[in-house]
This record gives structure tokens, C-alpha cells and sequence, in this order.
């Protein structure tokens, strides 16, 4: 059973505060105990000898005030195990969503239904990792050595018996949590495949309508869904077997003590204040371990959701830093304006998928980059954009490519993403206040000859494949010139355009490009390479 990820204590600050404040309530919750404990003893022993009620005053107080102040901080327990699950879960939430805003292309083990599912329900599981789990550990941890030492000072003997058999139920935790770790593994991977096959479905639902297949996918959701019902009944079997295991071998143990201390009173070796307070405080002693096993199990979605997305941030981190520092003087920074690519080599899915290739595109000049699909023209882009992970030098405007070049980049992909609205809108997407004349420009350079004011439906309906290609290319240029951005990159901009439209689009990128833009676009067709400045062929050097 792994109790806390280390990783979750160093990102998160919530998470450093809810133990600090954790281990503050412990202490006081332990000596709230051992009073109650004492108090109790007191009250009892001087009942039995004849001690006035007036006499046991002193110990009655401080029993009532124990009591209460173990009340107030279990109740102070669970404000904070709720307040810290939502802090931490607002901070993994909030650094997720920007390392996917920081790589639109992806994190390598973070799949769409993934991030859907680890976003949604993943992260609130958390509420039962804080709300129940960690008090109960940290509990075990400040709490339970405090109450064992005062056991060993009252009766030596006890103090023993708890030394030797407390460690057995962590040993009976560690083998149960293997075990449940495996069976809640195998659950979160099923909610992740039903999460998948049910966006999937909903994706595809008007094709699927359309070649009459719909109802096919019921009986796949079916199987889907009784697999994670199937799943979720194994985590049960194991969680209530545990829970069975740990109750036994706790209570095996207070009866340890109980037997040793009535034995010893019997034989008159020991008096009653002590094997009485004894008796008290031994229950106490297991309790937190005993329960950090039964929450364990409630605990093990958040468990699982949390090392998901700390992975999914620790790639994206890494990813996020530059493969080489560029280090030039003044002189030489001149010479590497624009879009500057040395021995790039491009790796997917831990495949490298483009090896070898160096490119220079000049601000004023248009590159087409051209070769079979497949070649890795798009990897180049995702390269260039930061999406993809890549070894070697890529730099634009003399810095390393990331979140901070990307602000001067505008691109557009192969699949034009468009939004229900106008065309107008879905041009100005990002930069909605910008001057009305550039919208004009972008419009006729992306060869848009449709109004502004044309409503599209969902994802864009109602266009042709090339109309929406040319407005989403429009797109790109729009935001080139609203944000004042210094390259301009296109991946397959006129592959569903006929040829008189492609030679325009390629003169209208020869326009953009003499305003002392760099434009590179790939292509595998000659129309736009007849336009350009250049054109760079992917050779098999570049190839895998």
C-alpha cells in the first residue's frame, strides 16, 4: 500500500498544509485522550473506594472537557480533510488544464476520454483520500506512538504487547493493499474505457445514424459497462474482507492486553488505576490503523486518479523544457531570427517518427515543405509548436520553442476545428475585438468568398470541405496579424482545393510573407511549392 505520494506533498501547497495542520490536530486529539483516559480512571477507581462525589469534582471536569475537546477535533477533521481535498483538487485541476492548454497536441499518456475522466469524477475522489484516509494516517503516525508511550509508562508489560503486535496489522495493510491495488487498477482502467467508448460513440453518433449502425453500439456500451460493474464488485469483495481481517487482528490484540492485565489482577500483581487506564487507552491505540485500513479502500480511486495526473504533469513538464539552450552573442542572434531547426528528431508514442532534418525559414520568405504522407510533415509542425517531443534545436526569433514562442506563432492544422456561430466568429476566434479591417484581410487571404455573416452549425456544418478548410486557414492569418505574430504555419492548407484556388492561396502566402513574415506550409501537392520561395523535400535522411 503506497500512503502518500511524495510527488503530491512537493507540487501541491494545500496538500503541505492540510499535514502541517493534520499533525497539530493529532497531538491534540492524543492528549485529549489520555486525559479522558486518566479522568475516566479517576472517576472509577474512587467510586470504588468510597471517595466522596465531591472528591472526584477535579476529575469529572477534566473528563467533560476531554470529551469535548475530542469532539471538536473531530469535527475540526473533517472541515479540514474538505477544505484541503478541495484546495488540492482546484491545484491539480488548475495545472492540468494548463499543461493541456501549454500542448494542445497531447500529453503522451493522457488520452481525450482520459483527461475527461481523470478532470471529472478522477479528481473528485479525492474527497475521500482527504476527507477520511489521510486523518486517519497522520493519526496513525503523530497519535499512536504518543499513546503507546504513555500505555508503557503506566504498565510496562502492555507497552510491550503493544510494541510487538501493533506491526502485524501494517503487515496484514501492506499484502491487502496489493491486492486492492490490483482489482482498483483494473476498476479505474474500465471507468477510463467506458468513459472512451461512450465519447467515441457520442462523436460519431450522426455518422453512425447515418449508416443505420447506431444500435450496434448499444451492445458495445453494454459489455463495456457490465465490465466495470464487474470490476467495481471485486474492489467490494476485497474491501469487505479486509475490512474483516483488520477488525480480527485489532481486536486480538486489545484482548492481548485485556487477558495479560486481568490475569496480573487476579493474582494480585497489579493494581486497578493502572491496568484500568490501560484498558481505556488500548482500543484507542489501534483505532486510527485500524481505520486508516477500512478508509484505505474508499480512498484507492483518488489514490489511483492523483499518480495519473502527477504523471500526466511530470511529461508535460518535461516536455516543456527546452532540449538545447540556445547560447549566441548579439552578433550571432541577428543570423538566427526567424525559424531556425538542427538535427531535429521527432519522437511519438516513443517512436521517432523524423530524424536528421535542419531548416532555416528567413522573416519575408515562404518555405514549402513537401513529401509523401506519412514523411512527417506534420510531426515537423508539432515539433516547431512544442506538441511533439523532439531532441535537437528548434528556435524562433532566437529562442527555444515552447509557451512563450508560441504566442508568436499562428497556425493551422489538417482538420479545420470550427465552432457553430458565423464565419466571422469563428475567424476572429481568440482575438474577437480586433480591428474590422483585418478580418477583411484575413477573410481574402485565406480565399474565404463566403459573408462574415454566415451561420455554421455544430463543428462547423453546412461547408464544404475545402470552404472549411480556407476558413480555417483564414483563422490562422487573422490571429498572424491581430496578435502581430512573426510566423505563420500551415499543414496541408489546399488539399481539398482545387488548382486555381491553390495557386491563389499561394500567392496570397507569397503577400503575407513579403510583410516580413516567415510562412512555411507543408504540402504534398506542387501547386503552393510553385509559389514558394523555396522548397524542402523530406529526404529519406529525415525518414524512419
Amino acid at each position: 500500500m503506497k500512503p502518500l505520494d511524495p510527488r503530491l506533498v512537493l507540487r501541491s501547497r494545500a496538500a503541505r498544509g492540510f499535514l502541517l495542520s493534520g499533525a497539530a490536530l493529532a497531538l491534540l486529539q492524543a492528549a485529549a485522550t489520555i486525559a479522558f483516559a486518566w479522568a475516566l480512571t479517576a472517576l472509577v477507581t474512587g467510586f470504588i473506594g468510597g471517595e466522596s462525589p465531591a472528591g472526584s469534582g477535579g476529575a469529572l471536569v477534566v473528563l467533560l472537557a476531554a470529551a469535548s475537546v475530542r469532539a471538536i477535533a473531530g469535527w475540526l477533521w473533517e472541515w479540514v480533510g474538505s477544505a484541503g481535498a478541495m484546495r488540492v483538487k482546484s491545484e491539480l485541476r488548475d495545472d492540468l488544464l494548463a499543461a493541456l492548454e501549454r500542448r494542445p497536441g497531447g500529453i503522451r499518456s493522457l488520452t481525450t476520454a482520459g483527461a475527461a475522466t481523470l478532470l471529472g469524477p478522477g479528481l473528485d475522489a479525492l474527497d475521500e483520500y482527504f476527507g477520511r484516509y489521510l486523518p486517519q494516517l497522520v493519526l496513525t503516525v503523530v497519535a499512536t506512538p504518543v499513546l503507546v508511550v504513555s500505555v508503557w509508562v503506566a504498565d510496562w508489560l502492555s507497552g510491550l504487547i503493544l510494541v510487538i503486535v501493533l506491526p502485524l496489522i501494517p503487515v496484514f495493510m501492506a499484502l491487502i493493499g496489493m491486492a486492492t491495488g490490483a482489482v482498483q487498477r483494473r476498476q479505474w482502467r474500465r471507468l477510463e474505457s467506458l468513459s472512451k467508448g461512450f465519447l467515441e460513440v457520442v462523436g460519431g453518433l450522426s455518422t453512425l445514424m447515418v449508416f443505420g449502425r447506431a444500435e450496434r453500439q448499444v451492445g458495445r456500451i453494454r459489455d463495456v459497462t457490465d465490465a466495470y460493474r464487474s470490476s467495481t464488485m471485486k474492489v467490494l469483495r476485497v474491501t469487505f474482507l479486509s475490512g474483516f481481517t483488520l477488525e480480527l487482528a485489532g481486536s486480538l490484540s486489545v484482548a492481548l492486553v485485556a487477558v495479560s492485565i486481568g490475569l496480573r489482577l487476579v493474582a494480585g500483581d497489579f493494581t486497578l488505576a493502572p491496568g484500568l487506564f490501560v484498558l481505556v487507552l488500548a482500543p484507542e491505540v489501534f483505532l486510527p490503523i485500524r481505520n486508516v485500513g477500512a478508509a484505505f479502500h474508499a480512498s484507492t480511486a483518488g489514490l489511483e486518479a492523483s499518480r495519473d495526473a502527477l504523471d500526466a504533469l511530470e511529461q508535460a513538464d518535461e516536455a516543456d523544457m527546452p532540449s538545447t539552450v540556445l547560447a549566441a552573442d548579439a552578433a550571432g542572434a541577428a543570423d538566427a531570427a526567424g525559424l531556425r531547426v538542427r538535427d531535429l528528431r521527432v519522437i511519438r508514442d516513443g517512436a521517432v517518427v523524423l530524424e536528421g532534418l535542419n531548416l532555416d525559414v528567413a522573416p519575408g520568405e515562404f518555405v514549402v515543405v513537401t513529401g509523401d504522407s506519412g514523411s512527417g510533415k506534420s510531426s515537423l509542425l508539432s515539433a516547431i509548436l512544442g506538441f511533439a517531443d523532439f531532441e535537437g534545436e528548434v528556435t524562433i526569433d532566437c529562442m527555444p520553442v515552447g509557451a512563450a514562442t508560441r504566442s508568436n506563432t499562428a497556425w493551422a492544422g489538417q482538420a479545420p476545428h470550427l465552432l457553430g456561430g458565423t464565419i466571422a466568429e469563428n475567424v476572429r476566434l481568440g482575438h474577437p475585438d480586433a480591428a474590422p479591417q483585418l478580418l477583411e484581410r484575413a477573410l481574402r487571404l485565406g480565399g474565404v468568398d463566403l459573408p462574415g455573416r454566415r451561420t455554421l452549425g455544430p463543428s462547423g456544418a453546412g461547408l464544404s470541405g475545402g470552404q472549411a478548410q480556407r476558413v480555417a486557414t483564414a483563422r490562422a492569418v487573422h490571429r498572424l496579424l491581430a496578435a502581430d505574430a512573426r510566423v505563420l504555419l500551415l499543414d496541408e492548407p489546399s488539399s481539398a482545393l482545387d488548382a486555381d484556388r491553390e495557386q491563389e492561396l499561394g500567392r496570397c502566402l507569397r503577400e503575407i510573407s513579403r510583410d516580413g513574415r516567415a510562412v512555411l506550409v507543408t504540402t504534398h501537392r506542387p501547386g503552393l511549392a510553385e509559389a514558394a520561395d523555396r522548397t524542402v523535400a523530406l529526404s529519406e535522411v529525415a525518414r524512419v
